[in-house]
């Protein structure tokens, strides 16, 4: 049986590449969405790991949904609308779920087509670099349908409201250039350089302390929705646990040192 998800490491790095031939990198399965659950849940107790990569095998990164499935009306559209509601929350919303609670920072590498669900699971990651191949398509309406996996939620935050909006009402695609120029994505490169410029952002990332670059994520998702009070109350917990972390104490010691190194 194929692995929906590949893991792989490299140093303090994982990469993660979505594997569901014949599916065009779907993420709706059970399958996948174990083993995606899986791999969130092992990097966060696992405080080797600084970075994760998430990539798509082949020529999608991912095309969201199976069609196949829809059309045929099996697995979860084949149940009755009841049973669906329950279904989209046992099922896909589990991925926005683990997304939000991974603490590591995640980089999109899109190397090429994102659509629906796949373009919503692109705009979960912290980062995003682009071939210049991919593009972006939050294509629901198209086939009658709403993004049903959070992509409401997370789609104008990468976006801004407008964009999002012209990208959920007209299902329409975005290119990679122009993806770069709305801001939702970081760097846009040749194919061939995709994987090697995410793992360039991924080493800038890992040669900090880990816990730090941890809390800061989490610091910055937690902020995005609360009051600056309640932002800065989070702060305020958080920094003196970064003050007792033995690596904070040694950088700070080199940071002396190299002071006085340059003024003497």
């Amino acid at each position: 049986m194929t692995d929906p998800l590949i893991v792989e490491q490299n140093g303090r790095v994982q990469t993660w590449t979505i594997n569901v031939p014949g599916a065009a990198n779907a993420i709706t399965g059970p399958d996948f969405i174990t083993a995606f659950e899986t791999a969130v849940d092992a990097a966060n107790s696992d405080t080797d790991i600084a970075a994760v990569i998430l990539t798509g095998a082949g020529r999608y990164f991912s095309a969201g949904g199976n069609v196949h499935e829809m059309r045929s009306r099996t697995g979860v559209f084949g149940q009755s609308p009841l049973e669906q509601r329950y279904g989209y929350i046992a099922g896909i919303q589990r991925v926005p779920r683990a997304m939000q609670r991974c603490e590591v920072p995640v980089i999109a590498a899109v190397n090429g087509a994102a659509i629906g669900a796949g373009c919503d699971l692109a705009t979960m990651c912290d980062l995003r670099i682009a071939s210049n191949t991919a593009f972006f398509a939050e294509s629901f309406v198209q086939l009658g349908l709403i993004p049903g996996d959070g992509g409401a939620w997370f789609l104008p935050r990468a976006v801004g409201w407008a964009r999002a909006a012209e990208m959920t009402f007209t299902g329409g695609r975005v290119s990679a250039a122009t993806a770069l120029s709305w801001g939702l994505v970081n760097e846009v490169v040749h194919p061939e350089a995709l994987l090697t410029t995410a793992h360039e952002l991924a080493s800038r990332i890992a040669v900090n302390p880990v816990h730090a670059v941890r809390m800061a994520k989490r610091l910055l998702l937690e902020s995005r929705d609360t009051p600056l009070d309640s932002a800065l109350a989070l702060a305020a917990a958080m920094q003196p646990l970064a003050h007792q972390d033995p690596e904070h104490h040694r950088r700070v010691n080199n940071l002396i040192d190299r002071q006085n190194r340059v003024t003497s």
